[in-house]
């Protein structure tokens, strides 16, 4: 997906609320671009409270020893605790993962609603309602302000989300210093509502973030879960592994 089309995604489904769908991984003996030899395929969904944070995932996995679709949290834990297998995990669209499953014989990809129904052990994340630090509701002329983080394993991959998504994230001239906390910004808005986003180093090679801010300027907030969709499909496809999503405020 080029940066332009990207973005075009992000406008349009933070209008109109589109749906999301799974998200797909390869699981191969060595991560690396282009074609390389599959050993499995992954799909997942977070599970979200009524205010787009996160509070659950769902993990189903495909591997050429069990040939059959399998719940499995622990899988979707270990993809994101152990650095070894994270190295071997590759985001991928439905359409490669098409592809692949064909290419090990598998047969037909089932469709999602077939997917989501093989979803059987949900990972509990955890929750907390957000610590607002001033009063409710928002300000400048907003209905409400709130304050996401999207949380990853492993480092940004800047070369990969230049790539990927040059309209979307304008990487900083400091990007490349790995002491730089604030790698780039990027912004939308929409006929009502301001967004923000900052992508973030947490610990060298160890974990990154995208911090979201929204001005929302009508009681409305159908923007913000198609848009935090549309930011953490932007970075996972250049490298890193959504964890979490948190509100702050």
């Amino acid at each position: 997906m080029t940066g332009d089309s990207l973005r075009a995604e992000l406008a349009a489904s933070a209008s109109a609320g589109a749906q999301p769908a799974l998200d797909y991984y390869v699981i191969t003996p060595e991560a690396g671009p282009g074609a390389f030899p599959a050993e499995g395929l992954v799909v997942e969904e977070f599970v979200f409270a009524g205010d787009h944070r996160t509070i659950g995932l769902n993990t189903a996995r495909w591997s050429t020893d069990d040939r059959a679709w399998q719940s499995s949290a622990a899988f979707g834990r270990a993809m994101r605790e152990d650095p070894r297998l994270r190295a071997r995990v590759v985001a991928a669209g439905r359409t490669d993962a098409e592809a692949v499953c064909h290419r090990l014989g598998g047969g037909e990809l089932p469709g999602e609603a077939t997917l989501r129904g093989c979803f059987r052990d949900t990972l509990a994340l955890p929750d907390s309602a957000p610590l607002r630090l001033g009063p409710e509701g928002g300000s400048g002329g907003f209905h409400d302000s709130r304050v996401y983080r999207v949380l990853f394993a492993g480092d940004l991959r800047l070369p990969c989300l230049a790539r990927l998504a040059p309209e979307v994230i304008t990487l900083a001239e400091d990007a490349d210093d790995p002491r730089t906390r604030i790698a780039g910004t990027g912004g939308l808005r929409t006929a009502r509502d301001v967004f923000t986003w900052e992508p973030r180093r947490i610990g060298p090679g160890v974990a990154c973030c995208v911090d979201l801010t929204a001005h929302l300027g009508t009681p409305s907030d159908g923007a913000l879960r198609p848009l935090l969709r549309s930011l953490t499909t932007a970075i996972r496809h250049a490298g890193p592994i959504p964890v979490t999503i948190e509100r702050f405020s």
